[in-house]
């Protein structure tokens, strides 16, 4: 593969560069926590009692292992994300929540099944004065019954250069308070910070800015815990020619490799898939086992360097294909519509539900979520019966549990696949519709443009996931606040009321898509809406639209908006 040209830390104005990374447990893991589930869900700047709910409702049932959450601590005031980022005192007390939701929301999750990470940011203060959302007042370099400023006085001048290690890891990041974390006080504040948490029950931490903390100090800090064995995941950017480089952080645990978000956001936008046949340590990663994973976070989605929301069919084959492939622990990406970089998230946090008020909700997109059951399933199988037609359609087998075909061209292809799979009949988790394999391990299907078909040994039946009915699929573009809408002459389609239209999920943007249940051999009719912030309504042009489900299976339904 061509080397990959460095990609510069973008500073996201008074913004710290704190990636909302990926997951835990593999074999071989210095810390992992034990288990056979993980993948993790970001919940970025969710309230806690907004992802209490979610662990309830759809990420353990989906099977996630991990649910991370944004900074917990008090901060400085003011709308904008990064201000979680800005610590003023280790309260729980911060926009998201207090000490008392965040419990719940640890056992809560925990209840599902579902393990808890903290966002940790250890290596710096906020950078100004004022008086932070628990209602501490505060002074750059003066945190009161904290922090004083000979905590922070090692260097006071901004980073400038990436090439020499001191100015990395001494000096201020974006104008934020340092902390000398090679001071035992500094230390042992931050140790009883981690051990509040560990105390609420948390199981584990990503380290905020890691690499602007010598790996030594991390791990003193981490000898100090009630529990040296929790979970720790650690931001460490890689760029070539720096002074600090990822690996020097491997022995205190997982660490984030930036790498891989930013290869696949040029293989899919601008190669072929066809080359991530050999994905992973041969392009010059980490080890799997201690590799954590992303196809975007909250800073690099921003920043540009990876794919993310607005990108499309790119960006959910690109979640697709991280998910089926056995390279690192993969982190989902759950966050927000943006237009400005620095913009807070909708309704403080409160996620009222899923696709409204500009949450996207990526963890829950059908083709996401479908795939976190297939990576558990398969589990610590190889790579296996690797196809690819040389460009953008690939397939590959995980041995003899799973497989998975993308299709990221923009015809249809139709083949034959050879798996390893048992013979038999088994539920495309991303359609909902029923494939059988034959006694030689082959099943054939059509694929349309920039989809997938992805099978395993779990999923052995659509029953009761995917009973007779519709799936609409429209090509629909629209701004910031619009969301598409079907309605028909039947109940499930809202019978032609336009305030109980169901409406579509955008992941594949700019195609919406909807499964409704409908009985076998219904006829009906139906046309799409489109529907803005304020509730107005505007219709597709031209004639009601008709169709009928057959009498096994779903009617798939393929269309464009008209204008």
């Amino acid at each position: 593969m061509p080397a990959t040209p460095r990609v510069p830390r973008a500073l996201l104005a008074g913004a710290v560069l704190a990636a909302a990374s990926v997951t835990m447990t593999a074999p071989d893991a210095v810390a992992a926590a034990p288990g056979v589930k993980d993948v993790t869900a970001v919940m970025f700047e969710w309230r806690f009692d907004s992802v209490a709910k979610a662990c309830r409702e759809a990420l353990g049932p989906a099977g996630y292992g991990y649910v991370q959450v944004s900074p917990p601590q008090e901060h400085i005031r003011g709308a904008q994300w990064w201000t979680s980022y800005q610590p003023v005192s280790y309260k729980i007390a911060g926009r998201l929540g207090d000490r008392a939701a965040f419990k719940g929301m640890v056992d809560a999750c925990h209840a599902a099944g579902v393990k808890v990470v903290a966002d940790s940011v250890i290596n710096h203060m906020a950078a100004g004065d004022g008086t932070g959302t628990g209602g501490s007042s505060y002074t750059k370099y003066d945190y009161p019954g904290l922090y004083s400023g000979s905590d922070m006085d090692d260097c006071r001048a901004t980073i400038s250069n990436y090439t020499d290690r001191a100015d990395v890891q001494n000096c201020e990041l974006v104008q934020l308070a340092d902390l000398d974390t090679g001071e035992d006080h500094v230390r042992g504040q931050i140790a009883g910070y981690l051990n509040d948490l560990l105390s609420l029950g948390v199981d584990g931490f990503r380290i905020d800015a890691a690499k602007h903390v010598p790996a030594a100090d991390l791990a003193a800090v981490k000898s100090r815990l009630t529990n040296p064995n929790a979970y720790w995941k650690q931001e460490a950017i890689y760029g070539a020619g720096e002074a600090v480089q990822p690996n020097e952080y491997l022995g205190n645990g997982d660490v984030q490799e930036f790498r891989y978000g930013r290869d696949l956001k040029r293989v899919f936008e601008n190669e072929n898939l066809a080359y991530l046949k050999n994905f992973g340590e041969a392009w010059g990663y980490m080890p799997s086992g201690q590799a954590a994973v992303f196809v975007d976070n909250h800073d690099t989605e921003r920043g540009g360097d990876t794919l993310n929301y607005k990108y499309g069919a790119d960006y959910t084959l690109a979640n697709v294909f991280m998910l089926a492939w056995p390279y690192g622990s993969p982190d989902v990406h759950s966050g927000y519509e943006w237009t400005d970089k620095d913009a807070g998230p909708p309704n403080g946090g409160t996620v009222n539900s899923c696709y409204s008020d500009g949450w996207k909700c990526q963890h829950a997109w059908r083709e996401i979520s479908s795939m976190v059951a297939f990576r558990n399933t398969a589990r610590g199988q190889a790579v296996t019966d690797w196809w690819d037609n040389g460009a953008d359609q690939i397939a590959f087998g995980r041995g003899a549990k799973a497989y998975v075909a993308i299709n990221h061209e923009t015809s249809a292809l139709t083949r034959t696949f050879q798996t390893s799979l048992p013979a038999g009949a088994y539920c495309d988790v991303q359609s909902g519709r029923t494939v059988t394999v034959g006694a030689s391990g082959q099943f054939t299907a059509t694929l349309g443009a920039n989809t997938a078909v992805a099978l395993h040994v779990g999923a052995r039946s659509c029953a009761g996931a995917a009973p007779a009915g519709a799936s609409f699929a429209v090509n629909a573009t629209t701004v910031p606040g619009q969301n598409i809408y079907v309605t028909g002459d039947q109940s499930a389609l809202g019978n032609w009321n336009t305030g109980s239209a169901p409406l579509l999920d955008p992941a594949a943007y700019p195609v919406w898509k909807l499964d409704v249940t409908l009985p076998a051999g219904t006829a009906f009719a139906y046309k799409y809406l489109r529907k803005d912030a304020a509730g107005n309504v505007t219709w597709e042009s031209g004639s009601n639209r008709t169709a009928t489900v057959p009498a096994d299976g779903k009617v798939t339904l393929t269309d464009a908006w008209r204008g």
